[in-house]
């Protein structure tokens, strides 16, 4: 398997905080990878690290095959498109894109100027004068145009209304498909991975939860429904993700790569929302047990 993203033990500390700590996971190539967890959870900070904007307080982080920052070389094969979507809003569509010209060497100027036209965009434009979707665009175009072998997301249409989240994520796939790139894509839209991500990765508390192919995911995790139930009386192969009672009933969230034969369960599939919520809500009920216990 080719590794397009290695981390072992990965932290990054700014003063006395840790941002992401103690996180380890390897990304395969030829994915539209799908980084989820929540506020705080480390993934803008990991997303730096393996685009070499920040380097490591601990631990080690490898970027195919070599150190993020590295050599120009190495940054040529990550693009990178920031949260806001950063473009100058001075300069024109045409000025950005003789601007990438000169700063990437393996920039493809007719797939830039051909993608900008496809979008309808006035190359005379001023980036500042277009619309959140329409930036969104030009930022996309850019991180394409640099041909890389890896493009990173950072929560690229937090902002967008629907209408533009849509148009952006139609382009990156026909982008993908024609170019054939990985893709580490940073979001807390569940239904906008649903509809890209063939891999996923759920990050809690800087530490990988679970990561995996989405299909074999979906495929291994099930919603369990019958009589109050205590979870250590499962199945071994049943391994317990989340759990809620009721006074008469159990529902667990569990994963497993067995057949359920058991006729008191009533078994559901998740969809790749309940999968993700599974795994944060591990970390509430974590929470909130060591609450009570200071409490106590």
């Amino acid at each position: 398997m080719t590794v397009v993203l290695q981390a072992q033990g990965l932290g990054k500390k700014y003063g006395k905080r840790w941002a992401l700590r103690d996180c380890t996971i390897d990304i395969p190539a030829g994915h539209v990878v799908g980084l989820v967890g929540p506020n705080g959870a480390g993934k803008t900070t990991l997303l730096k690290l393996a685009g070499g904007q920040l380097e490591p307080t601990s631990g080690t982080i490898t970027m195919l095959g070599g150190h993020p920052a590295g050599s120009p070389a190495q940054l040529a094969k990550v693009g990178f498109v920031a949260q806001d979507t950063p473009v100058y809003a001075g300069l024109s569509i045409a000025e950005h894109l003789r601007l990438g010209a000169r700063l990437n060497p393996g920039w493809d100027a007719v797939m830039a100027r051909e993608r900008i036209g496809r979008l309808g965009f006035d190359p005379a434009y001023r980036a500042g004068k277009l619309s959140g979707g329409q930036r969104a665009q030009l930022a996309l175009t850019l991180g394409l145009a640099k041909r890389p072998e890896l493009l990173i997301l950072d929560e690229p249409v937090a902002a967008l209304d629907p209408l533009a989240r849509r148009e952006f994520l139609q382009g990156l796939m026909e982008a993908v498909v024609e170019h054939q790139f990985s893709v580490l894509l940073s979001s807390h839209l569940v239904s906008d991975l649903e509809r890209v991500c063939d891999f996923l990765v759920v990050l809690v508390d800087s530490r990988v939860q679970v990561a995996g192919e989405v299909d074999k995911l979906l495929a291994t995790h099930h919603r369990l429904t019958g009589p109050r139930h205590d979870p250590d009386r499962l199945p071994a192969g049943q391994h317990v993700i989340s759990a809620s009672h009721t006074d008469r009933q159990s529902t667990f969230i569990i994963r497993t790569e067995a057949p359920i034969h058991d006729p008191a369960w009533t078994v559901t599939q998740l969809s790749l929302e309940d999968l993700v919520l599974a795994y944060m809500d591990q970390r509430t009920a974590e929470n909130r047990r060591v609450a009570l216990e200071v409490q106590r």
